[in-house]
């Protein structure tokens, strides 16, 4: 009996002690994340090299401000990018603005605090400084091709399925605004990685035409890496609202504040040095809304 009577006061001494740690262990679980380190990435534009040389003193001036390493990792695709934020595996990235729909889907954590106005002399609509973009559907200008139905059964290049201009826009708007299958009326559709690499599918002879982004190839022709006379736009979307810089809602407050400050922060000398290398004029609030259009596609 004595034995018993030990038992119970035992098993109920282990309740009692898990009713007062539940409170705890429920606190920890919807605790907020202080990482070690932060972790950076970005979805694929042209070559990596240049957008991580690009974003270096940004990245730099976020480890001075947080006090705390800020590793760049490399992405391998959109979709890298995007299952990297929500695994939690990347704390703070840019994306495009389907990539974060995307992302948020999976995540509805993942937060967009700051987006660009961009340098745009050659495709914005008035020329100049512009917060959004276009997909451009392009051939060689020297090319056969002239029309949109001149390129039925021809090769074309997409950047990446999470791409915006790349591929969403194309498929849907496009698709849409001619009437046609989209995997049907061409021959065959590729994806080459990038916006960069696309361009020069097509100037190699290696696809018919290709969907890209206005900005990316506004810049390669800065960049003297083409002409504009070298490429024929036979179409034009309507704008779409620019890359939204996103982190993950679980980090601390503290954290994500600081983050947002820093790319806010308009006397921050690396960051300047950042915009003149993405060549932009400077960061903008971004708020999920902007992206609406987005999720409005069918």
């Amino acid at each position: 009996m004595k034995t018993r009577i030990a038992s119970l006061s035992l098993a109920a001494a282990a309740l009692c002690a898990l009713l007062m740690a539940m409170p705890t262990m429920a606190a920890n679980r919807s605790a907020c994340e202080r990482p070690q380190r932060l972790r950076f990435s970005f979805v694929p534009q042209g070559r990596d090299v240049d957008q991580q040389s690009a974003l270096a003193p940004l990245v730099e001036e976020l480890r001075e401000r947080l006090k705390m390493p800020v590793d760049v990792i490399i992405p391998t695709s959109y979709g890298g990018v995007i299952e990297g934020l929500i695994a939690g595996a990347i704390d703070v990235a840019r994306l495009g603005p389907a990539s974060y729909v995307t992302a948020r889907k999976g995540d509805p954590q993942i937060t967009p605090f700051a987006s660009m106005e961009q340098v745009e002399p050659n495709y914005a609509a008035q020329g100049g400084v512009s917060s959004v973009y276009y997909a451009l559907l392009i051939t060689r200008q020297q090319g056969p091709y002239d029309s949109v139905a001149s390129l039925r059964g021809k090769v074309l290049a997409l950047a990446d399925p999470d791409s915006t201009s790349g591929a969403l826009i194309p498929r849907h708007l496009f698709a849409r605004q001619y009437k046609l299958q989209f995997d049907q009326y061409f021959s065959r559709i590729g994806y080459s990685g990038n916006h960069e690499k696309s361009v020069l599918a097509v100037l190699n002879h290696n696809a018919d035409a290709a969907f890209v982004a206005s900005t990316n190839l506004s810049r390669m022709i800065s960049d003297g890496q083409l002409k504009k006379s070298d490429v024929r736009v036979l179409w034009r979307s309507g704008p779409i609202p620019f890359d939204p810089f996103v982190y993950r809602g679980q980090l601390c407050a503290d954290i994500r504040n600081k983050i947002r400050e820093v790319f806010l922060d308009k006397n921050a000398l690396r960051v300047k040095l950042a915009l003149d290398n993405l060549r932009a004029t400077h960061f903008v609030p971004v708020h999920d809304a902007a992206y609406q259009i987005i999720r409005a596609l069918p």
